[in-house]
């Protein structure tokens, strides 16, 4: 089966960016691994992490530099597709959606965890404003989830799009945690809206 000019244009805009070849000459399974980095720069959430949650897991680049560069840690990595095996790396096959997956990943750390990382977009539809408005009810969801699994000094990280709902998944994080931050990564394409949430230190009663 021939495939179509959009998907054509696709492999070559991959095989022309930077950090798709970096990616693969480095052994990461995604490009992302870089974004995870640029923000663990700006932010400094890997220091003193001892127990880390990569929702959304698959394909697994975000789990890889979980592992490369946090020693002695816990990572759990999470997502409802088969994520092939990394070394040193949990995974729990579940929707953290579901209620009884919060029980299963406390079960499985032993512990809350210190951070809670989500790289995760919903399914594309070929219409950007319901993608944007499905991938920020994702991480809406992602934030009010973290409450339940992550430390109440903890820190979540989590991907989300500039527009529709924007300001809702704000709103909802300030209302949840003591800090809340913004900043899109450079390994980010130019002409994505997305960005990532960075929110710390869980308001409490």
């Amino acid at each position: 089966m021939k495939k179509n000019k959009s998907s054509k244009n696709w492999v070559i805009q991959q095989h022309r960016d930077q950090y798709f070849k970096q990616a693969k000459s480095s052994g990461f399974r995604s490009r992302s691994a870089y974004k995870l980095l640029e923000l663990n720069k700006k932010f400094k959430f890997f220091s003193k992490c001892k127990t880390v949650i990569d929702l959304g897991s698959y394909p697994g680049g975000w789990s890889q530099v979980l592992k490369k560069n946090l020693k002695n840690c816990k990572i759990l990595s999470v997502d409802i597709k088969k994520m092939e095996k990394i070394e040193g790396v949990d995974f729990l096959c579940c929707d953290f959606r579901e209620e009884e997956s919060k029980d299963k990943i406390l079960k499985k750390l032993n512990n809350k965890a210190d951070l809670l990382i989500s790289d995760m977009a919903a399914d594309t539809t070929g219409n950007k404003d319901l993608d944007c408005i499905r991938t920020n009810a994702l991480c809406a969801e992602v934030i009010e989830f973290s409450t339940f699994v992550i430390k109440d000094s903890g820190v979540v990280i989590s991907k989300l799009f500039n527009g529709a709902d924007f300001l809702d998944v704000k709103n909802l994080a300030h209302n949840k945690f003591h800090k809340v931050n913004f900043y899109k990564p450079e390994s980010s394409r130019d002409y994505s809206k997305e960005t990532y949430i960075h929110c710390a230190g869980i308001k409490t009663l």
